[in-house]
C-alpha cells in the first residue's frame, strides 16, 4: 500500500518524506486555504514546489464544476509537472471530464466518493484513483472501511485498474484497517502516519535495553 500525505504544509511534507516511506501528496482547496495560499498563481506555484519536494503523484484539485471549466483548469494543472494528477469531484460533469482527461493522457483522482456506485462510474470513466472519504462516512454512522472492502472486491471482479485511495483518514488504526480492506493508497495527516510508530511495549522495551546497555559502559 502506498502512503500519501494529505496536506498543503511544506514542513509536514518534508518531515514525512524524510521518513523514506512517502509515495505522494494529496491536497484540496481547504488545505490550501489553511496554509494561507490564495489566488491561482500562488496555488500553482505551491503545487510546483510540492512536486520538487516529493517524487510521486501529487493530486491537485479543480474548483470548477462545469465540464468546460474542469477541462480548462485541469489542463493547466497537468502542465505544472508530470507528477500532477488532476483531482475531479464525483459529479456528472466531473465524470464526463474524467473520460476526456483519460482519452487525452491526463491522469485523474475522482474525489468525494461515498458509495460503490460512484466508484464504479469513476473507474468506467478511466480515473487513475478514486478517493472514498472513510472518516466522513464513519461520521454519518456508516462504515468507511466496509466501503473500501466493497470497492476493492468489485474492482477485482471486474478487472478495473483504478487504484483505491483511502482518504479522510483520522488515525493510525484507519491506516491498518484500510490495508486489510485492500486499499491501494492511504492519504493521511502526518499525525496519523507518525501514530503507526507508537506502541507502549516498544517504549518499555527500548528503555530496558538502554538501561541494560549502561551496565557495559
Amino acid at each position: 500500500m502506498k502512503f500519501f500525505i494529505d496536506t498543503g504544509n511544506l514542513a509536514q511534507i518534508k518531515e514525512a518524506n524524510e521518513l523514506g516511506i512517502l509515495d505522494g501528496v494529496t491536497t484540496n482547496p481547504s488545505l490550501m486555504a489553511k496554509e494561507g495560499i490564495k489566488g491561482q498563481e500562488a496555488v500553482f506555484n505551491h503545487y510546483k514546489t510540492i512536486c520538487e519536494l516529493v517524487d510521486g503523484d501529487i493530486s491537485a484539485e479543480v474548483v470548477s464544476t462545469d465540464f468546460d471549466g474542469i477541462i480548462e483548469e485541469g489542463k493547466k494543472l497537468a502542465a505544472i509537472h508530470p507528477n500532477i494528477v488532476v483531482k475531479v469531484p464525483m459529479i456528472k460533469e466531473g465524470v464526463r471530464a474524467i473520460k476526456w482527461f483519460t482519452d487525452n493522457g491526463i491522469r485523474t483522482n475522482c474525489t468525494l466518493i461515498f458509495s460503490a456506485g460512484q466508484a464504479i462510474l469513476a473507474a468506467k470513466a478511466g480515473a487513475s484513483y478514486v478517493s472514498p472519504f472513510i472518516g466522513r462516512i464513519d461520521d454519518s454512522s456508516w462504515d468507511g472501511i466496509e466501503l473500501i472492502a466493497q470497492i476493492a472486491n468489485i474492482y477485482s471482479i471486474q478487472g478495473f485498474k483504478t487504484e483505491i485511495l483511502a482518504a479522510s483518514i483520522r488515525n493510525a488504526l484507519h491506516i491498518v484497517k484500510c490495508a486489510e480492506a485492500g486499499a491501494d493508497v492511504c492519504t493521511c495527516p502526518l499525525d496519523s502516519i507518525l501514530g503507526l510508530l507508537k506502541h507502549p511495549l516498544t517504549d518499555i522495551g527500548l528503555a530496558k535495553f538502554l538501561e541494560d546497555a549502561k551496565k557495559f559502559a
